[in-house]
């Protein structure tokens, strides 16, 4: 059985322009230890899938209106927030994209990772305090007294980072979700900390859902990828397929935009237009307009999920 099985989630936001349509019918499994990519453009509906697993959809405006979240065989939509809140930390955890605004400003790193365990955990101040130790040399900080009692404004962005991390896998989660974890890191911190979460991985077999944009970590890191245009899911396969052989045109615009240091590839290939409406999305295929292999059922026949062959699933009328 999957651990975690997403059944025809539709996840919208309710505003005063109209209803804006984030996930509009995503589904997808995940394996116990397995690794999986999210990837696609800003605003197709990402952060608001991995946010409607976690149940943190601000409300309102948003609201997950139908499908299932299946983890461990439970449909997280349906449960009380009181059993959710103990889910949520102690067998899914979430490290967001800046951890400069995830991290109490007012209280030490140290406490805010010993509040999560005890929490979730029942232990003591001291235990604790030790098991938080614990951690901090789990994601390879070396003078972890003095980083336990800093403030995240004394730390680096990359240790900061680290300190999430720590806090997201103080319970030994079952899944990890990971949404753009080193946006605002630079290169060589990058590194580190995809190889620390790769690591922790392999140890914990803790799943990992891996949300960026970025084409280079999802082929590094994850054994399988959605990818996402306008609220939908238009292409999942295994990473090594789906680098191989991409089926959907949006797929193969991203994969022809990703730079290289080819000198046979010198221009950079852009995907014309802009991401679409969410208020009023594109009937059919909602990649449509910026489609240059667009058909007349393009227009006005939503493709749905197809399996092309080996598991590679494909939304495509072509």
């Amino acid at each position: 059985m999957a651990l975690l099985d997403v059944q025809e989630l539709k996840t919208y936001f309710f505003t005063e322009d109209g209803t804006v349509q984030a996930v509009d019918g995503v589904s997808f499994e995940l394996e116990p230890g397995q690794k999986m990519g999210l990837v696609g453009e800003s605003g197709c509906g990402k952060s608001v899938t991995a946010l409607s697993v976690m149940r943190l959809i601000p409300d309102p405006p948003g609201r997950i209106v139908s499908g299932r979240i299946l983890f461990d065989g439970i449909d997280l939509v349906q449960i009380p927030n009181e059993q959710m809140r103990t889910v949520r930390g102690r067998q899914i955890s979430m490290i967001f994209q800046d951890p400069m605004t995830s991290l109490n400003p007012v209280f030490t790193v140290g406490s805010q990772i010993d509040e999560a365990i005890q929490l979730h955990q029942g232990l003591e101040a001291e235990e604790a305090r030790q098991k938080t130790l614990q951690m901090l040399e789990t994601v390879n900080i070396a003078n972890t007294d003095r980083v336990a009692n800093s403030y995240p404004h004394e730390l680096s962005g990359g240790m900061r980072q680290r300190c999430m991390i720590a806090m997201a896998l103080s319970c030994r989660p079952k899944l990890l979700i990971a949404d753009e974890p080193t946006t605002s890191l630079d290169v060589t911190i990058e590194a580190q900390i995809l190889d620390l979460i790769d690591d922790l991985n392999r140890k914990l077999n803790t799943a990992l859902m891996l949300i960026t944009h970025d084409m280079g970590i999802i082929a590094e890191m994850s054994q399988k990828v959605a990818v996402m245009y306008g609220g939908t899911i238009v292409e999942m396969a295994d990473t090594r397929t789906l680098f191989k052989a991409p089926q959907h045109p949006y797929t193969v615009g991203l994969m022809e935009s990703i730079p290289s240091l080819s000198v046979e590839k010198t221009d950079l290939k852009i995907i014309p237009g802009s991401v679409p409406d969410l208020i009023k999305p594109p009937a059919g295929c909602r990649f449509h307009p910026r489609c240059d292999q667009c058909k007349e059922a393009c227009r006005h026949e939503r493709p749905h999920l197809v399996d092309v062959g080996g598991g590679h699933l494909v939304a495509c009328h072509l």
